[in-house]
């Protein structure tokens, strides 16, 4: 079923939510507690961007229809449907991160100059879609697949926000719309500032443990980009091979620090076997 076997304990996890979400669709009605939950869950789901990005370089299942089961899953999560992350990411912006004037999430503006993490945020998440197009362009078969997932995503939402407006709005709009903001927002600090044809030049990277423990290795950046077919869960032994290649100044402390402080960091990381 699974390729890989780490993919099990996160895809339990996004399916446990998805059943959750359609759990309080159905079963709450007070505005107030609606609202406590679509603020409780915005953490989470803002993790399953980085799992929605880790199987679109590489799908969870062998079965076509279980793929398509999940990313509808993540799609209700983060408002990033079938092959959209594909077209977009894997195909455009991962071939293209070292030109600015081609990369799919640019964070250089016309001028040369460097965009605001806002600007940023609102230009790649407002031009996901159109630039998912323009990729799919020389990819119709991967660009059918993602419009006709996305239209069926759209069409379970309308008919869930006709049925149960509130609910709706809180449980699954709202929350699909933050997810691709922080999609966006998130990827601002992979690249933002460094203009460079080396591959070993032109990524940050976050080695806290719970940062790259919620989202999946990510901040093993460099390594990410210099073998993007590589699973997520091989890609610190990735960084052990090629980390001597890398300039300090681009390994960068985040607020994820001021938690491996905490003795309930220790705590977990044991629990869990965490690397720290």
């Amino acid at each position: 079923m699974f390729k890989h076997p780490a993919d099990r304990l996160p895809v339990f996890l996004i399916f446990s939510f998805t059943l959750l979400d359609f759990f309080v669709y159905f079963l709450v009605e007070n505005i107030w507690i609606l609202l406590a939950y679509f603020l409780a869950v915005i953490l989470p789901k803002g993790c399953f961007c980085a799992w929605n990005h880790h199987h679109q370089h590489r799908s969870t299942f062998y079965s076509v229809f279980l793929n398509r089961l999940i990313e509808l899953s993540y799609a209700l999560h983060t408002g990033v449907t079938t092959n959209l992350w594909l077209l977009h990411h894997v195909l455009g912006h991962h071939h293209n991160y070292l030109d600015q004037t081609l990369d799919e999430s640019r964070w250089k503006k016309e001028d040369g100059t460097k965009m605001s993490v806002l600007e940023y945020t609102w230009s790649v998440s407002s031009t996901s879609y159109y630039r998912g197009y323009q990729v799919g362009k020389s990819y119709p078969d991967l660009y059918r697949t993602h419009l006709a997932y996305t239209l069926l995503t759209v069409a379970i939402v309308v008919g869930l926000t006709v049925y149960l407006p509130a609910q709706a709005l809180f449980v699954f709009i709202l929350p699909m719309v933050v997810g691709l903001l922080i999609t966006a927002w998130a990827t601002y600090d992979h690249h933002a500032g460094l203009e460079s044809q080396d591959d070993f030049l032109a990524s940050y990277n976050n080695m806290n443990p719970i940062f790259n423990f919620l989202c999946g290795n990510l901040g093993y950046h460099t390594a990410h980009h210099y073998k993007q077919g590589v699973h997520w869960s091989e890609l610190p032994q990735l960084h052990e091979e090629i980390k001597d290649k890398i300039p300090k100044a681009l390994f960068r402390r985040s607020l994820w620090d001021m938690w491996t402080l905490n003795p309930v960091f220790r705590f977990i990381t044991r629990l869990f076997s965490i690397p720290t």
